[in-house]
């Protein structure tokens, strides 16, 4: 079947060196996966919480699915993520760091199924930002001299 990109963090690549990312399943009630499937997700304020044990999407804003009617969800609850032993140990160890965190990166559809990419990330500092979009628009303006020409 292929990939499908629901929903995006847009915010994460301008705020965060990305390390290492990985794929993890997401745990769902029904109404939760058909409103994903509607693109009716936002990571914008999502993160992601880890204990020794799991790992958790946290705030991550799902709308109710409306022909659910009293079987709905609640839109920001905790969603446990599906992924193996040693990979919440690894990011468990990771985050113990300075300046470490996991991050949702983007949310898809992998042969029906809802995968959440997230990402070991370190935070950007202002300087570094405006060094990336002042490189961004050196390489916009040398493209523009080359289509010109």
């Amino acid at each position: 079947m292929g990939i499908k990109i629901v929903a995006t963090n847009r915010k994460a690549r301008h705020e965060y060196f990305i390390l290492e990312s990985l794929e993890a399943g997401i745990a769902l009630q029904g109404s939760e996966i058909k409103s994903i499937r509607a693109g009716q997700i936002s990571l914008a304020e999502a993160y992601i919480r880890i204990d020794g044990q799991q790992a958790w999407l946290e705030d991550a804003h799902i709308a109710p699915y409306e022909q659910a009617s009293i079987n709905n969800h609640e839109p920001r609850r905790p969603r446990k993520l599906l992924l193996h032993r040693d990979e919440i140990l690894k990011l468990w160890n990771m985050v113990r760091l300075k300046g470490v965190t996991v991050i949702p990166l983007n949310v898809h559809l992998r042969d029906g199924r809802a995968k959440l990419e997230i990402a070991v990330a370190k935070g950007k500092k202002l300087y570094d930002k405006r060094a990336e979009i002042a490189k961004r628009d050196v390489e916009r303006e040398i493209e523009r001299n080359f289509s010109n020409r």
